[in-house]
């Protein structure tokens, strides 16, 4: 399939939800291994004794560590594109981070197509709006606009 083929196919699905992932627990060995290999050793993320004190009552994860996870949770869509040779990462329109998430917190990823545009070459740059929702949350730890440029 093509990528002009693909983009009328896709059009039909823009604003819509096209995936919700499984649950992910977050622990402390990868917050202690993410602030390893990113140097940021900061004690609301590493230090559990003085995190208890902190306002969060336990350590929580770096708001980068939750923005990493989405290729993790968009591996787990079955749903590729017809026809695709690769698909590359983009970049990132917008993130926020809105709620901390605390060591032993279970996260999931629930994915709106936003926009897809062709591009030369017989490419696509797909926007999806993930948006990462802790469990028993008010409000989502993290909303991201991620870019993929799929070729064709």
């Amino acid at each position: 399939m093509s990528a002009t083929e693909t983009l009328e196919r896709m059009k039909k699905q823009l604003g819509q939800e096209i995936f919700v992932s499984d649950w992910k627990e977050i622990t402390q060995e990868q917050i202690n291994q993410f602030a390893e290999a990113t140097g940021d050793h900061q004690w609301i993320h590493v230090d559990l004794d003085k995190a208890a004190q902190g306002p969060f009552g336990k350590t929580i994860a770096h708001g980068f560590l939750t923005l990493s996870l989405l290729p993790f949770f968009s591996y787990q869509r079955p749903v590729g594109y017809e026809g695709a040779k690769m698909g590359v990462n983009y970049g990132l329109n917008k993130v926020r981070f809105l709620t901390p998430v605390p060591v032993g917190s279970k996260l999931r990823d629930r994915m709106v197509l936003a926009n897809v545009e062709e591009k030369p070459n017989n490419s696509l740059l797909v926007t999806i709006t993930h948006t990462i929702e802790m469990e028993g949350a008010a409000k989502p730890a993290c909303i991201a606009e991620a870019l993929t440029m799929v070729f064709f």
